[in-house]
């Protein structure tokens, strides 16, 4: 897949979540087509007893797909259950007319990522012992020393987007940047 992956790395309850509803909306305006996964440690359902795709689930059909005329939804049970890997899951998203898809999670592995850093929380930091964090997103930290990777502003995700839009290679086939102003 050629569409640039981005990761959002951070212990839970640092708001990766947060951020990206913010983040979303600022990078479409700037005309972006944007994507998301979201990696879960806790196991999740997105249908329910009693609906029809959950029976055909119930009932052994594996994928089930759900379509109306405004969205579409595949589910799909992994036969044993494993932790995914994010290439496996890309491999599986259409990135066809994607400018970008942003990735919350799989913070352990090695593909573009911001760190998003909270002193208060007491955890420490993944930079620098994960070399592919390209940015650190902190609502401060305990020194202002140098650091050889940028360093944003959490509480701007203007900064953010702006950072983001400026990471994106040009549009193939063409010398015009991804970078057009947030309005």
């Amino acid at each position: 897949m050629d569409t640039p992956v981005l990761g959002f790395a951070a212990s839970s309850g640092t708001g990766k979540t947060t951020l990206l509803k913010i983040l979303i909306p600022l990078l479409k305006r700037a005309g972006l087509k944007v994507a998301a996964i979201k990696h879960s440690h806790h196991s999740f359902d997105v249908d329910h007893p009693g609906k029809d795709s959950f029976e055909l689930r119930a009932a052994g059909a594996t994928p089930v797909m759900v379509t109306s005329s405004k969205r579409r939804a595949v589910i799909t049970e992994r036969e044993t259950p494993r932790e995914p890997s994010l290439a496996e899951e890309l491999a599986h998203l259409d990135g066809s007319g994607l400018d970008l898809i942003l990735v919350e999670g799989f913070k352990h592995e090695r593909y573009p990522k911001i760190e998003l850093h909270r002193p208060a929380l007491g955890k420490p930091l993944l930079f620098p012992e994960d070399d592919s964090i390209i940015a650190l997103a902190t609502d401060g930290l305990e020194t202002r020393d140098p650091l050889p990777i940028p360093r944003l502003d959490l509480n701007d995700p203007r900064q953010i987007a702006d950072f983001i839009l400026d990471w994106l290679p040009t549009r193939s086939g063409s010398n015009q940047p991804l970078r057009p102003c947030i309005p």
